[in-house]
């Protein structure tokens, strides 16, 4: 199975389970994504989630093996963005990596060892926290293949480091250790490494000891509006385009066995 969900107490933990693909993510494991967190949004039994990866790896992005081959152009038509999008909340809608056009109404937290790169940190950025293994490493790495962001990461990183600080890494693509990427106010909490999923865990389990809907109600008006998100994850969208010009390219570089090991000389 590419997903492992798991329930304890009031947590709902989604694993991404390939690591032998340092978890990234394809069209199926997209589809169980953005299936696993409809579901637990809409469970009244669970308060909070976590969203981590299994053997060592919280996401390398979208696998870019999927990407050049016809499975990964079919599963970028299903996600384009129809002219009626108008509310990123009341409409719900699936993105390249699964959950990553979703505005839900209870906290997620990301438990992040070893690569959230790529679409990875776009996932990471999706969720409200950040803890991370001391380390991991984040990066837009698909910076080299021509791959734009099209997960949010363009909105979601300037409003949560700042313009100026997601600017050095949406442009340079460059690694990011965790204790950088607190400083950067990326991570939320550092950790010994193996530790984040025991950690975001335990956060979670204090998240679900609050009155739930004031909490609700707070983190809701914390977030731009679910017009507002469709709305700039519309224009994002736009970006797509430049896949086809460049990306489709890297994405069979990549394939072919270059830039192996977020080795930026070799693409």
């Amino acid at each position: 199975m590419s997903l492992l969900v798991e329930t304890r107490g009031r947590v709902r933990i989604v694993s991404i389970n390939r690591p032998e693909a340092r978890n990234a993510v394809n069209p199926e494991t997209a589809r169980d994504l953005y299936k696993a967190f409809l579901e637990f949004d809409l469970d009244d039994s669970v308060d909070a989630a976590v969203l981590t990866g299994e053997g060592g790896f919280f996401c390398a992005g979208f696998d870019l093996k999927a990407a050049a081959e016809d499975g990964g152009q079919d599963w970028i038509g299903e996600v384009d963005i129809p002219a009626g999008w108008r509310d990123a909340r009341a409409q719900p809608l699936p993105g390249p990596m699964g959950p990553s056009r979703l505005m839900l109404t209870k906290p997620v937290i990301a438990a992040v060892e070893g690569f959230a790169v790529a679409g990875g940190i776009e996932l990471a950025a999706w969720c409200d926290m950040r803890v991370a293994g001391a380390s991991s490493t984040f990066g837009v790495f698909c910076r080299r293949w021509g791959v734009p962001l099209i997960d949010g990461g363009t909105i979601r990183l300037p409003a949560i480091m700042g313009q100026g600080r997601a600017n050095d890494l949406i442009l340079t693509g460059r690694p990011v250790k965790a204790d950088e990427a607190q400083r950067l106010g990326l991570v939320d909490r550092v950790v010994e490494d193996g530790a984040a999923l025991a950690a975001a865990v335990d956060l979670a389990e204090g998240l679900s000891r609050f009155p739930q809907a004031c909490m609700r109600a707070d983190h809701l008006s914390a977030r731009m509006s679910g017009e507002a998100l469709a709305q700039s994850l519309t224009r994002e969208w736009r970006s797509y385009a430049t896949f086809m010009s460049e990306g489709q390219h890297g994405a069979a570089r990549f394939a072919g066995g270059k830039g192996r090991g977020g080795d930026f000389a070799d693409i």
